[in-house]
């Protein structure tokens, strides 16, 4: 199959965006995983903000926002 746009509908169930999607501010956007809140980091020492960091970074994971580490 041959399409002359970088964005097209392939199948009733697919779309390609093989350009730019833009979300404007008046946009909802439904069904797109979401992060739980990640708090401010209050951190007063290296340890404690590598822990947050690390505590981010298992948020955006279990989101599914980010690749889970490899084994």
């Amino acid at each position: 199959m041959s399409y002359n746009s970088k964005n097209y509908r392939e199948s009733c169930d697919k779309w390609v965006i093989g350009g730019t999607l833009e979300i404007t501010d008046e946009a909802t956007l439904i069904g797109f995983p979401q992060a739980e809140n990640q708090a401010a980091s209050k951190a007063t020492s290296i340890a404690d903000l590598k822990a947050d960091f690390n505590s981010l970074l298992e948020n955006l994971k279990t989101a599914g926002l980010m690749k889970a580490d490899s084994e």
